[in-house]
């Protein structure tokens, strides 16, 4: 059920249920075009864009990026590594992490991933959002995600 907006007052309870599922079916309408056309899905796409926008991250980096378990992630990661996509390299200042790199081959799937990515995504949003309302949505949601991450609120204990 859509979200009850009377005036300026807003049904928050509402706003959060559609929020997440309108995330939820996005994300899983984008896993569906990336596995039929790339053989990857939307989390190892995500790790893979983070990875080439971000060379040399770690696993801690990729976890804070997404507010996930550094043992999902990590779990995340060795799948990625075992398809050859991505490789650990040694931390020349902490021996006891690594430093993930992307492969050719990991960049190449990355960047045509991308394309498909951005065409389904413009898919399912054109007849929905005009321009001047993602506009502000955008930036709404930016705020609320840069005040989330300033104050660590929802991050994974573990």
């Amino acid at each position: 059920m859509a979200s009850k907006v009377t005036g300026e007052t807003v049904d928050l309870p509402s706003f959060f249920a559609d929020l997440v599922r309108c995330e939820t079916r996005l994300y899983n309408a984008l896993n569906d075009r990336l596995r039929e056309r790339h053989g990857i899905v939307t989390s190892q796409f995500e790790f893979l864009r983070h990875l080439r926008d971000h060379p040399r991250a770690r696993v801690a980096d990729l976890a804070a990026e997404f507010a996930v378990g550094i043992g999902s992630t990590s779990k995340g990661v060795d799948r990625l590594e075992r398809q050859g996509w991505v490789a650990r390299v040694p931390n020349p200042s902490d021996r006891r992490s690594s430093l993930l790199e992307l492969t050719d081959e990991g960049r190449e799937l990355v960047d045509t991933a991308e394309g498909t990515f951005t065409e389904r995504l413009a898919e399912l949003t054109a007849d929905a959002l005009k321009t001047s309302p993602v506009a502000a949505a955008a930036q709404a949601l930016a705020e609320l995600r840069s005040a989330l991450e300033r104050d660590q609120i929802g991050m994974p204990t573990g």
